[in-house]
């Protein structure tokens, strides 16, 4: 399956509504940017670690209006994930961006995009070059906000960190405990990916995916290929599971030219509740 971008479409062409870049705040958040149908701002938490494995604490946070939706750093059938670009900022080494559990939504189109809607935190960790100073993020934010249309949005976002205690240090923790947790192919737990395999149906190969889960959760399943070039189709639920597996599939398609299967890492994110486990798997 090809990468689909049908929310161009609907594109309102208009100048987005964001400010430009927004005065150096050091503090708790920057200020709101507002768009069409959302609001972005950068959120500061405490620090974790000691002098010599200090990690500043942060969060993206975009707000949206009643109704519309964001995308994952994988948006599903159509859709552009978000692009968090860090380069102007000042006494900062590295910054790791985290993206919470998302949800399937249907794209008005046919098929499902992957994303969020109210209120969404991405946790950051932010290394210092200098650990004992304060480190300022300057982040150019572009991103999809959708509700019947899906429009561009924009922001310029700038907080200096100190690694003080903040308001914000709960928002960003909730957000954090969201965030899917490493897990191996057969481990036991509450939510576990206990097997994948590859068939051919019909001619066309496709994974399936054993999934066990708690009692009465729903569970959803993304797929993700080595590269961003991928678009593999989203798994669907099938029959053929026994009880309390549940079992997914989806075809190998959507690889970049020239790509093979065979020795690929996919990354494979299951969702029950407020549980999420994220595994690595190489096809053989």
């Amino acid at each position: 399956m090809a990468p689909s971008f049908r929310w161009l479409s609907g594109l309102l062409l208009a100048v987005p509504l964001w400010a430009g870049t927004t005065a150096a705040t050091a503090g708790e958040a920057s200020s709101w940017t507002d768009d069409i149908g959302s609001s972005a701002r950068l959120i500061a938490g405490s620090a974790h670690g000691g002098a010599d494995t200090r990690v500043l604490r942060a969060g993206l946070e975009i707000r949206l209006r009643p109704g519309w939706k964001t995308y994952w750093r994988y948006p599903g059938d159509s859709g552009v994930p978000p692009s968090l670009d860090f380069a102007g900022s000042d006494n900062v080494a590295s910054v790791t961006v985290l993206y919470p559990a998302p949800q399937r939504f249907a794209d008005g189109a046919g098929g499902s995009s992957i994303g969020y809607d109210g209120n969404v935190v991405l946790p950051l960790r932010v290394v210092a070059q200098q650990a004992g100073r304060p480190a300022t993020l300057r982040l150019k934010l572009d991103y999809a906000a959708c509700e019947k249309i899906c429009v561009p949005a924009q922001a310029r976002l700038e907080l200096t960190l100190t690694g003080a205690a903040s308001v914000h240090d709960a928002l960003i923790e909730d957000a954090e405990a969201r965030v899917p947790q490493p897990a191996a192919v057969g481990e036991d737990g509450a939510l576990a990916i206990r097997a994948v395999g590859r068939e051919t149906v019909a001619g066309k190969a496709r994974v399936i995916v054993d999934v066990t889960a708690p009692a009465g959760t729903e569970v959803a399943l993304f797929a993700e290929g080595p590269t961003a070039q991928w678009a593999l189709p989203l798994p669907e639920p099938i029959a053929g599971a026994q009880p309390p597996l549940k079992r997914f599939a989806f075809e190998l398609d959507g690889l970049p030219p020239g790509a093979t299967a065979s020795g690929a890492t996919l990354r494979l994110t299951a969702v029950a509740g407020r549980r999420a486990i994220e595994v690595a798997h190489r096809l053989d």
